[in-house]
């Protein structure tokens, strides 16, 4: 009776990640931003591939950071998950409608 009762307790209770994890988003957080500082710094790369590099360096340490910081990988964040897509939709909305206003 008490290993059926753990073992239904091990099944129900939400299990701890440990620190392995952390530390690899952690390096991977850095690796992120020292690539994208060297883009920066080095100065011989084009400017446009530059900023291609910028955008693309900081949309993955966004991935890495709601992943593993925010634990959105996690059951139970449909809502917090579908409010963050709710407010990029209307952030590029709003910059689309502002470029078309100058334009205009």
């Amino acid at each position: 009776m008490s290993s059926n009762h753990s073992t239904h307790e091990q099944t129900t209770r939400h299990r701890h990640e440990g620190p392995k994890k952390h530390i690899v988003a952690f390096v991977l957080s850095l690796v992120l931003t020292i690539i994208a500082f060297a883009a920066v710094a080095s100065g011989e790369i084009n400017t446009t591939f530059t900023y291609i590099i910028l955008v693309g360096m900081a949309l993955v340490q966004v991935f890495v950071q709601m992943a593993f910081w925010m634990h959105m990988k996690d059951r139970g964040h449909l809502f917090p998950i579908m409010g963050i897509l709710f407010g990029v939709i209307v952030v590029f909305t709003m910059v689309i409608m502002a470029e078309y206003w100058v334009w205009w």
